[in-house]
């Protein structure tokens, strides 16, 4: 009969494959598929490690249709205008550096020419078009485009270059030499028995997108994989960035996007409607009948809009597009197929849903992170020499889909100019590091526990601590008292899952080392907003109720250091 021993050993995961190459990018979104594309256009050897394929992932999986830009021979020759309006008139800027929304905007139109030039129709309807998201009156920055083959097209792009593509293979940990970073571990779940990979780097960047499946889905509870954004965007280049001592920085002010109520979809921009109350007075005062070119920005004005009308018995809110011309409404499906919204196009189809005939009631979505996260300067660079970062994941800036475009190029461009001087560790010189052998036992010890708890339990449980003890606005409170039992909890609830979880194959193994990624990014999330003692919107706090001004124009940084949380105020870079 085999021993204790014999049965772990039968079980041990190593490392069974191993890459060396200059520039390791983590995740094959928009941001870094970008980044490759860039880092390869400087002659050095560059790897994509992305979880799913890069042709249909990420949130720009299917499409897009709405760009933020600054087109010149549109927009007049001063970019400020468009400065402005981004930080004081969009849903994005609140946690801008406004150094970094300049170096953005003046990079926007060099990237939609590229873009147009690969093939991306970035003016399908023969000429640029700025239509949602837009104020009556003010200028729109908004370009509206056909991404449906987006992904697919730089792809494409990226493989001309020659960029080594790991499709299938997540980063599950980064390596960190001293100072600088060496590299990171992937686990292949290509197949259905796990296998880990070492791939040894000079330079990593991170654009793993936003972080989803923190919090209860506000729309089906339990059915967590029912979101607006890529579902298995879980933080994981958030903590193990975090784990590595990289600077974190607003991560206490959450995000909630809107849309159609029980279906969880983004796109709301793309609606041409007007949102209004059930005796069809208007939600908001910015239009009374459907605008092709505004849309009805009341939603992102006023972004509790949903729940608070739920709360206070005038609700449901309804998308009106009863008044729709047959032009407006065909360009109004067509952008939806360009955003990617074909299974809600179809769904819509079978069930006879015309939006024409029928109101559609809209909600406020479950608190996610998007352009919360990794601190970056105007060359993405993080706090780690040779550490990068571009997308959804960073802290200090947000464009969404054209975000990630321009500062996954820019990543890449630095990053490729700038990798020949980086120390070099083979991945044999990484085979017996300390982060090597810790991942190898935790995977081994999840994947021999076959009847141990399911991830989907560890998960939902996190969901549930966060949603109680770090709830975000509105009609809800954070205080000292509930963040403190929060940080106790997540940390009984990680011993718990190390102890007891299980998995039975490679994609269990990820989904499990997903949820205790999840754990530390709400464990950072928590001390952040104990740190915060203000309340600021959608940061509520219970013991300091009021708005501190003197903390109007900071930002919020924290980091691990020497196993301690450290937390830092600083100043806004408003350098031009």
């Amino acid at each position: 009969m085999p021993t204790r021993s014999d049965v772990r050993s039968a079980f041990m995961m190593n490392i069974k494959q191993t890459y060396e190459t200059d520039i390791l990018v983590v995740g094959g979104g928009v941001a870094g598929l970008m980044a490759a594309i860039a880092a390869a256009g400087n002659g050095v050897r560059v790897l994509i490690a992305e979880k799913a394929d890069t042709r249909r992932s990420g949130s720009g999986a299917s499409g897009n249709d709405h760009f933020r830009c600054y087109i010149p021979e549109c927009h007049g020759p001063d970019v400020e205008r468009i400065v402005y309006e981004v930080l004081h008139f969009s849903q994005v800027g609140q946690c801008h550096d406004p150094h970094l929304t300049r170096v953005f905007l003046k990079r926007t139109e060099e990237i939609v020419r590229m873009w147009e030039r690969w093939g991306i129709p970035m003016r399908p309807t023969g000429t640029w078009e700025f239509t949602g998201h837009a104020y009556p009156g003010r200028v729109r920055s908004g370009l509206k485009y056909d991404g449906k083959q987006q992904k697919k097209i730089m792809t494409a792009e990226a493989r001309k270059r020659g960029v080594v593509i790991l499709n299938h293979h997540p980063v599950i940990e980064l390596i960190r030499n001293g100072d600088h970073m060496a590299g990171a571990v992937a686990l292949d779940v290509s197949r259905e028995e796990p296998e880990l990979c070492l791939i040894a780097a000079r330079h990593v960047i991170l654009t793993t997108g936003c972080t989803t499946r923190l919090y209860n889905n506000m729309a089906t509870p339990g059915w967590m994989f029912n979101l607006a954004y890529c579902p298995s965007n879980a933080g994981g280049g958030i903590a193990q960035a975090w784990r590595a001592g990289a600077k974190l920085v607003n991560l206490e002010m959450t995000s909630r996007h809107a849309g159609p109520k029980y279906f969880q979809r983004c796109g709301k921009g793309t609606w041409i409607g007007v949102l209004r109350y059930p005796d069809g007075r208007p939600l908001g005062p910015f239009v009374t009948k459907p605008d092709r070119e505004c849309g009805d920005i009341t939603s992102d004005v006023w972004n509790s809009s949903f729940t608070d009308v739920m709360r206070n018995g005038t609700g449901p809110a309804y998308m009106d597009c009863s008044q729709l011309s047959d032009d407006d409404y065909r360009y109004m499906m067509w952008g939806m197929e360009s955003e990617g919204l074909k299974g809600m196009m179809n769904y819509m189809e079978e069930a006879g849903i015309d939006p024409r005939r029928h109101a559609v009631e809209f909600m406020q979505y479950e608190p996610f992170l998007i352009g919360r996260g990794l601190e970056i300067n105007e060359h993405a660079q993080c706090s780690i020499p040779g550490l990068y970062a571009a997308g959804d994941l960073v802290g200090n800036f947000r464009a969404d889909i054209a975000g990630a475009a321009v500062f996954g190029w820019i990543a890449g461009e630095h990053s490729g100019a700038n990798v020949r001087p980086a120390p070099v560790e083979s991945a044999a010189d990484l085979q017996d590091s300390p982060v090597v052998e810790r991942v190898c036992r935790l995977c081994t010890e999840i994947m021999e526990r076959k009847n141990g708890c399911p991830w989907k339990e560890g998960n939902l449980a996190l969901q549930q601590i966060m949603t109680d003890y770090a709830p975000s606005g509105p009609h809800t409170v954070r205080s000292a008292n509930l963040l403190n039992a929060g940080l106790k909890y997540l940390n009984d609830l990680r011993q718990v899952l190390l102890s007891s979880m299980g998995a039975t194959c490679s994609h269990t193994l990820m989904r499990a080392l997903e949820t205790l990624d999840l754990i530390d990014v709400g464990e950072a999330l928590m001390y952040a907003a104990r740190e915060r003692r203000e309340t600021r919107p959608p940061h509520n706090r219970a013991d300091f109720p009021f708005t501190n001004p003197m903390l109007g124009e900071l930002f919020l940084t924290i980091r691990k250091e020497n196993g301690s949380v450290v937390t830092e105020w600083r100043k806004k870079n408003t350098a031009r």
